[in-house]
């Protein structure tokens, strides 16, 4: 098991109207613990109090939930969920989809596409619903050819042509922003790119918005309608939360709900 690192961004634990209680929910730091943060205030209001608890990883933070050391979490698409699911024998659901982090391929080193030399180096995801994800997204920037693009688990098996001889490089996903300089490109997870303050608008090519990859609220098999949780999942599909999507991340996270 990887590692846990935490932080704890603590709310004041609250009695009095509504139902009198602390939710715990993991989440990587930007975007989803600020889109947390910023819920606080409503959940306070029904006696509510959210602690947030940040990892740096995707696996941790499935198996604490599992465990019950979590009561949520909230940085993953569902073909992730999915996959850790079946191979870590998890019994996690998805309750709501909150937003899109559009994948995008960045490099310090060329400014187009075009400009990838023969025998390039790209760095994608090492998980391997998001290195599927990364091989859609080579293909769909012609980089390229897979054998069926719609093939949510494709691997290096499933490429049909690669006309540049471009070698893949399998990383952590939270590698990949910080060892850019030390490949042609990378194919980039929204949030990581959004810690490494690169800009979508920076991206050579950006995933569609309508992706199949939303990131998703996931609790425990049987927890779907505990009074706590429905009020954090409303609260994160409320008006307010895509107001605050749409005005702080201006693009770079799409809320959708």
């Amino acid at each position: 098991m990887k590692r846990l690192l935490y932080l704890v961004i603590p709310s004041l634990l609250l009695f009095g109207v509504g139902f009198a209680g602390q939710i715990k929910v993991g989440a990587t730091p930007v975007p989803h613990a600020q889109i947390l943060q910023s819920v606080v205030p409503m959940l306070k209001k029904q006696g509510v109090n959210l602690k947030i608890v940040v990892f740096n990883d995707y696996i941790t933070p499935n198996l604490a939930l599992e465990d019950k050391s979590l009561d949520a979490n909230f940085m993953q698409h569902l073909p992730y969920l999915e996959k850790i699911n079946k191979d870590k024998n998890l019994h996690l659901v998805s309750i709501a989809q909150i937003h899109i982090e559009p994948l995008g391929i960045y490099s310090q080193k060329i400014r187009d596409i075009s400009q990838l030399r023969k025998g390039a180096v790209i760095s994608v995801p090492i998980d391997a619903s998001n290195f599927a994800r990364a091989l859609i997204l080579l293909h769909n920037s012609g980089i390229i050819t897979l054998k069926d693009p719609n093939n949510l688990a494709a691997t290096e098996h499933d490429i049909k042509s690669n006309p540049k001889k471009i070698k893949i490089k399998r990383l952590d996903a939270g590698l990949l922003a910080k060892t850019l300089d030390d490949v042609d490109a990378a194919v980039i997870n929204g949030n990581f790119a959004l810690q490494a303050n690169l800009k979508a608008k920076d991206a050579l090519k950006l995933e569609d918005s309508r992706s199949a990859f939303a990131n998703i609220l996931v609790v425990r098999s049987g927890d779907e309608n505990r009074e706590d949780i429905v009020a954090l999942k409303k609260a994160l599909q409320s008006p307010e939360t895509k107001k605050f999507i749409e005005e702080h991340y201006q693009g770079e996270v799409i809320p959708v709900f």
